[in-house]
């Protein structure tokens, strides 16, 4: 399941679902719209877990969860709390953090 944030809701979603993959973005940011799609094509190749595109300039709260401090940041959330994270504008490391946090 992919899910682009339309509110600051990131808790309730890592609370609900027992694997989170997120992507924190920005408009502004063109590695994050260059990492996107690949991101969108990675949630389908992991239909047991859920991932999540946020806006981290929109949602400061979400942001918060993962201590962003760089763009683009992707976070997996495993039973309600962060698990590991990087800052990556490269496809093979975005697979390689996917896959090893998803078990493959």
């Amino acid at each position: 399941m992919l899910v682009e944030l339309a509110q600051d809701n990131l808790t309730e979603l890592v609370k609900e679902n027992e694997t989170v993959f997120v992507q924190y973005s920005a408009g502004w940011c063109g590695n994050c719209r260059i990492m996107k799609p690949k991101f969108k094509k990675f949630s389908q190749e992991h239909e047991n877990a859920t991932f999540a595109i946020v806006d981290a300039e929109k949602y400061p709260e979400s942001r918060k969860l993962a201590n962003v401090d760089n763009l683009p940041t992707f976070a997996v959330f495993k039973n309600g709390t962060v698990a590991n994270q990087v800052q990556t504008n490269k496809t093979d490391v975005l697979k390689s953090f996917i896959d090893e946090a998803a078990g493959n």
